[in-house]
Parts: C-alpha cells; structure tokens; sequence
C-alpha cells in the first residue's frame, strides 16, 4: 500500500486534523511536508500555539529511513503543536512512532474522540 494522507484545518479551535496510511517513502514525507506547510499557514493563532490531532491507524510499518525522517518532522520547532495527540492501535506501527516522539509532548489514544478531548483539556503536560 502507497502512502495516504490528507490535512484539514480548524483555524477558529486552533486545531490541524491529519490522518495517515499506508507506507511512507522519502519523496511521500516529502509531499506531506509540503501539504503540512500549507495547512499551517491557514492558522489565524501565533506559532507553535495550534493542537494536532493525527490518526494513524492506516499506518503500515514504516522503513527505518521513514522513521528517522518522522523524528526529524517531529522534532522541527516551526512546526511543533502545543499539544499533538495520535490515534493508533496495539501494532508495532505505535513502537515505531514512540521512539520518534523522543520524549515530546504528546499521548497515544485508541479512540479519536478521548485524543481530542485530550487536547482541548487545561493542561500541556503529558507522557509520551
């Protein structure tokens, strides 16, 4: 399976929904950077003050390449949500994207409506 993804943009709740399959090669991190960009800009909130809520759950394992690339994305301060929440199941995919949070801010749900709850909720601080 190729890689899939789209990114629609709340700008009134400060809020980027991504939803990603399937399997991720450079040239497909590439053009979801792009699209990431994009959706950013329609923001109307200051930097780094949005929330990210990001379903995985379509997502295959990934090449060690892919996950080096994801940690990178991850780790760039322009883009870095003030809270990023990801739904994904029990799969090694869910390993995978843990060691490329490396330590950030974020929680893993199984269900899309306890992760947005999760970021609309007072508090920044949580486990990865």
């Amino acid at each position: 399976m190729s890689a899939d993804f789209t990114i629609d943009v709340d700008p009134a709740r400060d809020l980027v929904r991504i939803r990603m399959g399937g399997f991720f090669t450079s040239a497909d991190i590439d053009a979801f950077l792009a699209e990431r960009a994009r959706a950013h800009a329609q923001l109307t909130c200051g930097p780094n003050r949005h929330l990210t809520l990001n379903d995985l759950r379509d997502m295959k394992i990934q090449a060690q390449e892919s996950v080096e690339m994801f940690r990178a994305m991850l780790a760039d301060p322009a883009h870095r949500s003030r809270r990023l929440a990801f739904v994904i199941g029990r799969t090694l995919a869910r390993t995978q994207l843990q060691r490329a949070l490396d330590r950030r801010i974020a929680r893993c749900f199984d269900d899309p409506w306890a992760a947005e709850a999760w970021l609309f909720a007072g508090s920044d601080r949580a486990a990865a």
